[in-house]
């Protein structure tokens, strides 16, 4: 007989991406509190002297700012659907992997080729994500339209604005996030089909 008095409990599901999302809550507690300064000194990218070790921090970090509550809001809604199920799948040392990869990557990207502007926002964590999600049904031989088709949308799109609408939005970051996200999906995916 089934226990109808049983409690229902709230559990801590997926803790790499609720670990993000809280600290990416936290950094938007302390830009205010700080009025900007945490994000220029650690959770935003840009040239900065390579002796410095704020700027390793900030290779990193800078996926954990974000420039205001819509931007924080726009980004970490996509990051808690998409994210708890790739978590799932992959397990959560392979995604902390993908968001740390994409960090670097668009980090570093961003460091090298846009010296005077600052990059912050977990953009590119989302992108890697989406496109990730799209190799969660791959089979041996196989690509998936849904891969296909969300790498037309989303990359074509960033490819359209970053060419024709002029806006604070880093196009390259989305590209450069959807780029880790397909290849570790498809790289995870080839691994775990080997194994069996």
């Amino acid at each position: 007989m089934a226990d109808n008095n049983k409690k229902l409990r709230i559990s801590f599901n997926s803790p790499v991406i609720l670990s993000f999302t809280i600290l990416c809550f936290v950094a938007m507690i302390l830009n205010f509190a700080t009025k900007g300064f945490s994000n220029n000194m650690f959770f935003s990218v840009y040239h900065s002297s390579l002796l410095s070790p704020f700027t390793y921090i900030r290779f990193f970090g800078h996926v954990i700012g974000h420039a205001g509550w819509e931007h924080f809001f726009g980004n970490i809604t996509l990051i808690l659907v998409v994210g708890p199920l790739l978590e799932e799948k992959y397990g959560s040392s392979n995604i902390l992997f993908v968001i740390l990869t994409t960090a670097f990557a668009t980090g570093l990207v961003h460091f090298m080729f846009f010296p005077g502007i600052r990059l912050l926002g977990a953009s590119g964590v989302v992108f890697a994500l989406i496109l990730l999600s799209s190799f969660t049904c791959m089979k041996e031989g196989e690509i998936p339209l849904t891969f296909i088709l969300v790498a037309i949308i989303y990359i074509g799109q960033q490819v359209y604005d970053g060419l024709f609408i002029q806006d604070n939005v880093s196009n390259l970051t989305h590209i450069l996030g959807g780029i880790v996200g397909a290849a570790l999906g498809y790289v995870m995916n080839k691994f775990k089909m080997n194994k069996y």
